[in-house]
């Protein structure tokens, strides 16, 4: 298999990048992720060209002890992050874009958003991140026999029919966070493949929910206060390339208030942050993979054969084609270490006497680097320290609730590079465990591509994953910002698609997607690999403190 290279930095000639917006001959990918709402605009026959780019910060709530986002401070963000790549295009290339020939919609996987059948919300928003939905998913994993996560859609749903919680009866239309969006955009109830295999398992074969598995769920539920056989609650399934409806007028004033966008525009599948990512690093063949590192980690595998066995660490899901993908996903990723980092920004600033705090914080990426680049000199195996990020529960590490944990022994090395080293270890533990167990399956990998924020200090978190993975890790210069580009290159697919093109997801990206540019590869260095393994067993063993921390605090 020849190895895919990145899209190249953003760049056309002033010209073409004007003419593109002004008739429209672009894609607009839009995505809710767990800390920013991203858009990312492209030449829709050029996708690897950006154009114009623009974000929102949100931040999710702990309300009644549940994770939740306020839809309304979606629909805000959206608006705002629009806005912001609106102003960037006028910026660039002295025009505002009014008018899309294509539109993705992206999101967080899984949670649950229940309606009923005026459309109206019927209980906050439950995200991925919770965990209270354990006996609902070990009895659909026994009854269905496949590994039903705490944060699929069917087990959120289970769980409110196990605890007959009050809107069950009135319950309509269930869907994910980017299906809701695409709904109100369109007025389509229809979920991408990927984000669906989030929702309830899917038959590989049909592209489409697997109908043994809700015959069986029916059979369940009967009886209970749940009105529907659950295939009429669940969006209508889509693969990558179909069309998913277009912008109404109704959706076009929802993204801009301002009234100045046009409806009209083509949709593609809605997808989840996951599939997005696949497609924004190339890796949607068989042996190939990737890692998203954000709020939550999760390594994504494309699979050759069925696994051999159930294990709860790992979720079967699809890319957005429909091929199937072991997925380890884990709750937490690098908001801990982010914390670290901005405690030691306010040392910083509180080190520079005179100077406002607000001048003095940093700039937060000069800290980051600062603090990643003295891990570099830490000792492999992080000195015997151990860091756990885990700010909400974990299910692969057995946690129902999460403690951030600093341990060490006495005869521990404590130097801030080790210190740092435990941290950027810390954020790969968990996710370290389940590809153990994937591994012991059998799967192999011929490359990893990594993406998210935390791999924007050059050849560190980078390097680190590669020890912790055993196998080489690259990274685009995309990989800061993948996800809505991801999406908007599915979206400019479906328009090509749609225009007569007859090629697969993965043959478009090799072939009309991923130029010149490469990526840059971390091949695992035997010490750090040695160093990351002696750390990983500390760190499994020492779960137990996790778990204790949770009990008593």
């Amino acid at each position: 298999m020849s190895e895919p290279t990145a899209a190249p930095a953003p760049s056309t000639s002033p010209d073409a990048a004007r003419e593109a917006i002004l008739a429209g001959r672009t894609a607009l990918g839009i995505e809710l992720g767990s800390t920013r709402i991203k858009a990312c605009l492209v030449d829709a026959d050029h996708p690897e060209i950006v154009l114009a780019v623009g974000s929102h910060e949100w931040e999710n709530e702990f309300v009644d002890r549940l994770w939740t986002y306020s839809l309304d401070d979606a629909w805000t963000g959206l608006q705002a992050a629009h806005a912001a790549l609106v102003d960037d295009a006028e910026r660039r290339h002295g025009v505002r874009p009014v008018s899309y020939g294509a539109l993705g919609v992206s999101a967080m996987m899984h949670g649950y958003l229940a309606f009923d059948e005026a459309g109206e919300l019927l209980v906050p928003f439950r995200t991925w991140r919770n965990t209270n939905t354990g006996p609902a998913a070990a009895e659909l994993t026994e009854l269905l026999g496949v590994n039903i996560p705490l944060r699929w859609s069917i087990a959120h749903l289970h769980q409110a029919v196990l605890d007959q919680e009050p809107h069950v009866p009135s319950i309509a239309f269930v869907t994910t966070l980017a299906g809701y969006v695409h709904w109100r955009l369109t007025g389509e109830k229809v979920l991408g493949v990927g984000d669906a295999s989030g929702m309830f398992p899917i038959d590989s074969g049909t592209n489409d929910y697997d109908a043994g598995m809700l015959a069986r769920y029916d059979a369940l539920v009967a009886g209970t206060a749940l009105g529907h056989p659950v295939a009429e609650l669940l969006p209508h399934v889509l693969v990558a390339g179909e069309s998913a409806g277009a912008l109404t007028a109704e959706g076009a004033a929802l993204l801009d208030p301002s009234g100045a966008l046009r409806p009209g525009a083509l949709l593609c599948p809605p997808e989840g942050d996951a599939g997005t990512g696949m497609v924004a690093t190339c890796s949607v063949a068989p042996r190939t993979g990737n890692v998203s590192a954000g709020t939550s980690i999760f390594a994504m595998v494309v699979l050759e054969g069925p696994l051999d066995q159930v294990h709860h660490e790992l979720d079967l899901v699809t890319t957005p084609a429909g091929d199937p993908v072991a997925m380890v996903h884990c709750n937490n990723g690098a908001s801990e270490l982010a914390a670290w980092a901005g405690l030691f920004g306010r040392f910083a600033a509180a080190s520079a006497p005179g100077t406002p705090a607000s001048e003095t914080a940093g700039d937060t990426d000069a800290v980051f680097d600062v603090l990643f680049r003295e891990a570099l000199a830490g000792d492999a195996d992080a000195g015997g320290l151990l860091a756990y990020n885990h700010l909400a529960g974990e299910p692969i590490a057995g946690l129902a609730e999460g403690r951030p944990l600093f341990v060490r022994t006495p005869d521990s090395s404590f130097t801030l590079a080790n210190f740092m080293r435990a941290q950027l270890y810390g954020v790969f533990g968990t996710l370290a465990l389940g590809m153990r167990v994937l591994a012991g399956e059998g799967v192999r990998l011929d490359r990893m591509f990594a993406h998210g924020g935390l791999f924007r200090t050059a050849g560190v978190a980078q390097r680190f994953l590669a020890g912790a993975l055993d196998a080489p890790v690259s990274v685009a210069a995309t990989a800061s910002e993948g996800g809505p580009w991801g999406v908007a290159v599915l979206a400019s697919y479906s328009a090509a698609v749609i225009g007569g093109l007859e090629l697969g997801l993965d043959e478009y990206l090799r072939d009309r997607v991923f130029g010149d540019a490469g990526f840059e590869t971390s091949e695992a260095d035997p010490a750090d690999a040695a160093g990351f393994a002696a750390y990983l067993e500390r760190y499994d063993a020492g779960l137990a403190v996790e778990r204790a921390a949770v009990e008593a605090l």
